[in-house]
């Protein structure tokens, strides 16, 4: 089912609603989140710049989920189903800007992955990152077709393929942002 169309005010709203839920959600967690370990540090060094790595917060919740951003009822109205739109409790992590909320224990890949979300964030700053994934959403049409997305899945696939094949992924992520992918 195709995805209903939005007037740019709209869109503009919706990614006012999305940069200010992140917002929210990163004061709510970073309070009781962890530093990266020494272990983390060491596996994740070759990839990403150091502040980065000293930067980010995790949480692994136990007992409790992330609940959907409560503008989605709101997106309901407006046509979207609610199975079209991404489900956080059903995701193993997310990433709030620096703070990383999982719902499982972080397995290195994971933690790749959620790692190329803070250098997205780092780089694109919270405003431009909730534009370029809605934005990235509208167009796609669904969670997987969001390039802030692809990029994180493809650089964590790298990452899997060939763990001792060090590269930048902050080298990376500014390739996808000076060719316009996102």
């Amino acid at each position: 089912m195709p995805l209903p169309t939005l007037s740019t005010a709209q869109i503009e709203r919706v990614i006012q609603q999305v940069a200010a839920y992140i917002e929210h959600q990163r004061q709510t967690y970073r309070s009781g989140a962890a530093r990266l370990s020494l272990s983390q540090k060491d596996s994740m060094g070759s990839f990403f710049p150091e502040p980065v790595l000293d930067s980010t917060r995790l949480v692994v919740l136990a007992g409790q989920r992330v609940h959907n951003p409560p503008f989605y009822s709101e997106l309901i109205k407006m046509g979207f189903g609610l199975a079209a739109l991404p489900n956080f409790s059903h995701m193993a992590a997310i990433t709030f800007v620096d703070t990383v909320v999982s719902h499982e224990p972080f397995s290195d890949q994971l933690l790749f992955h959620e790692l190329v979300h803070v250098v997205q964030y780092q780089k694109l700053g919270i405003a431009n990152f909730a534009a370029k994934y809605v934005n990235g959403f509208l167009s796609g049409g669904c969670y997987e077709a969001i390039p802030l997305e692809m990029n994180a899945y493809q650089l964590d696939a790298r990452f899997a393929a060939a763990s001792a094949e060090t590269f930048s992924v902050s080298d990376q992520v500014q390739l996808w942002i000076d060719s316009d992918r996102f």
